[in-house]
């Protein structure tokens, strides 16, 4: 218990978001603004659930973690995404690169990584990274709250750790995001359960997979599967819509399974 309520107060600790970002000028009626109803709460709200403080990079070493391996079990996720050499993954909030190295080892020197933050601090530490272990597969990006300034139809994969409960702009980060992808390319949301009150994260860093298909159905994305064996999070895979996929048959809002080989990799 006591490790459990250590990981919530650094968690509430790390967490920064300029409020001057958060309450800019926005399309009227997307976005509410209120009283923070959770300690990782900002006090803006998108179609009903309250977006989360952004952690700065303050935090980068916790991302690092050694429990991370058991919390999250990064090693399973990678294997579930099935990516094979020559990919372009776009690593959305990349951190400290905790993913982005991971993710380069598996797309080889013929694929690339593009690491994609708002914070420039967070890049400096990849960027570092890089030169230390002499990687060249990794493109560090510097994006903003409301574009991830990546090439349109450029990516075959856009990941997202525990990261889009932050976006500031959700709507207009994922229009962005589906652009970036190529026709048939995958988008990936790996989120804490908020069903699960056992996990032990603020709340407003947890996301249903109900809130998660709700807010992408404005999108033209199609629903591919959702995996739930990872100990704390959901796997919500999307595929961006083609004339192939646009009358496809969503499958069923939940599957338990061990990989997604074949299923997101091409």
């Amino acid at each position: 218990m006591k490790r459990l309520l250590r990981i919530v107060n650094v968690l509430a600790i790390l967490l920064l978001a300029p409020l001057v970002v958060l309450l800019r000028a926005e399309p009227p009626g997307r976005y509410t603004v209120g009283t923070p109803t959770d300690p990782g709460g900002s006090g803006k709200f998108y179609m009903g659930r309250e977006i989360s403080l952004v952690m700065g990079h303050q935090g980068a070493g916790w991302l690092e973690r050694p429990e991370r391996e058991k919390e999250e079990q990064p090693k399973k996720l990678l294997q579930m995404l099935s990516i094979k050499p020559g990919m372009v993954v776009a690593d959305i909030g990349a951190g400290s690169g905790y993913y982005s190295f991971r993710l380069a080892e598996k797309v080889g020197a013929k694929g690339k990584v593009l690491a994609v933050d708002i914070q420039k601090e967070m890049l400096d530490i990849i960027r570092q990274r890089m030169k230390k272990n002499k990687v060249e597969n990794i493109e560090p990006i510097l994006g903003t709250d409301a574009d991830p300034k990546l090439p349109a139809s450029s990516v075959d994969l856009v990941l997202l750790v525990d990261v889009y409960h932050e976006f500031a702009f959700p709507y207009e980060m994922t229009e962005a995001l589906i652009k970036a992808l190529k026709p048939g390319g995958h988008m990936v949301f790996v989120e804490f359960r908020r069903e699960d009150e056992k996990v032990p994260i603020l709340l407003a860093h947890k996301m249903t997979e109900k809130q998660v298909l709700a807010e992408m159905a404005p999108h033209p994305l199609q629903h591919v599967k959702t995996i739930e064996s990872l100990p704390w999070q959901h796997v919500i895979i999307f595929e961006k819509k083609t004339n192939k996929t646009e009358n496809k048959p969503a499958r069923s809002a939940s599957q338990r399974g061990p990989s997604l080989v074949g299923a997101v990799g091409r």
